[in-house]
């Protein structure tokens, strides 16, 4: 199960290189969030501040009830047991088989036999498609199967928190495909809260359960996918659909001139597209996490661009199963009621199925 992260009025410079300032969002306990932005805006300097590499001129980062930037070496050393990060090349050693690779925390971090280090490395190594590889080198596999091994080996301590630093980097659309459908397994099973920084637009639209942009020092938004992808802000339009009509030129940020010329020109940021389906587990099951497609447009009286949601289920079906049932109770009683706790669906099709034809039969 995962832990809240929330971070408050974070800014950081280098000399006299401002990165960002007064940065403030929480990261939902076991939900995945995206951190998007153009590069060199600081997003994998923000992941250090997260597990304390760096420290910040000002501002908190609290995570399970510790001030991140304030913890004596020996607390610091604690938190980080929670989190397992994703470095962008892997960041495996290579002069170690895949197997030391993955066993390395291991061995470094618990007092674990070797009998109950190789049942869990062998059962990370085939959670992310490795078994058979073991014994390689990382010289000797793909950079998608490096990539796979750096990532079974940040879950060998069973993190809350897990953060990937570009994870899409290198990678073919396809094998990138296939990553992204991985998260959200791992989310699904193990519940941890996720952290992805990346420039991939797709990975932004079809994965996450919350996007955050930075854009010149500051955090242009955060919040939940359909509130980004459905945004009139111009930047977060521009850099979401991948567009170069904006107020983000080559360098950051464009020149008066540069937005005139674009207007006078007619070149204005084209329509929203449509919203993507999110991606789901691979076995059918909900995450506990997900939200129904269309709920926060229609939470929030938000139409979605044409076309969005063309899955089995389209907007009208999805937005419908999020009207609140019937009921007599006076909205304060139903503000004292007790909160129902929401467990993951887990039953497939193929299950319920066979449910129904047993009693059929019974």
């Amino acid at each position: 199960m995962g832990v809240e992260i929330k971070v408050e009025g974070l800014s950081k410079s280098f000399g006299r290189q401002v990165i960002w300032e007064n940065v403030s969002l929480t990261l939902p306990k076991g939900e995945i969030s995206v951190l998007l932005g153009p590069s060199g805006t600081g997003k994998s300097v923000f992941l250090k501040h997260l597990v304390g590499l760096l420290r910040p001129d000002r501002g908190h980062v609290f995570i399970a009830g510790k001030d991140v930037p304030n913890v004596s070496e020996r607390e610091l050393y604690e938190v980080r047991k929670m989190f397992g990060v994703l470095f962008q090349d892997g960041a495996l050693f290579g002069s170690m088989t895949i197997y030391d690779n993955v066993a390395f925390p291991l061995r470094e971090h618990t007092k674990k036999g070797e009998s109950e280090i190789k049942r869990i490395v062998m059962e990370k190594l085939e959670l992310t498609g490795l078994t058979g590889a073991e014994e390689k080198l990382p010289g000797e596999i793909s950079g998608g199967m490096r990539k796979r091994a750096g990532l079974a080996r940040a879950l060998v301590l069973d993190p809350e928190i897990l953060l990937f630093d570009e994870p899409d980097s290198g990678l073919d659309p396809v094998r990138t495909a296939y990553l992204n459908q991985l998260i959200v397994d791992l989310n699904a099973q193990i519940e941890a809260t996720m952290l992805i920084v990346t420039h991939d637009v797709n990975t932004a639209r079809t994965v996450p359960d919350n996007i955050g942009l930075l854009y010149r020092r500051h955090l242009a938004m955060f919040g939940p996918r359909e509130m980004l992808l459905s945004s009139q802000e111009p930047v977060v339009r521009q850099f979401l659909n991948a567009r170069r009509q904006g107020p983000i030129g080559m360098a950051e940020e464009k020149d008066a001139a540069e937005l005139a010329a674009e207007k006078e020109e007619g070149e204005e940021i084209p329509p929203l597209p449509p919203i993507p389906p999110q991606i789901g587990p691979s076995d059918g099951s909900i995450r506990r996490t997900q939200r129904v497609a269309g709920q926060w447009l229609r939470e929030n009286g938000v139409t979605p661009p044409p076309g969005s949601f063309t899955s089995e289920e389209g907007y009208g079906a999805a937005a419908a199963s999020t009207a609140p049932p019937a009921t007599t109770e006076s909205p304060r009683q139903r503000a004292a009621a007790p909160r129902k706790t929401t467990t993951r669906k887990t039953t497939t099709r193929k299950t319920a199925a066979k449910a129904a034809d047993k009693r059929s039969n019974s």
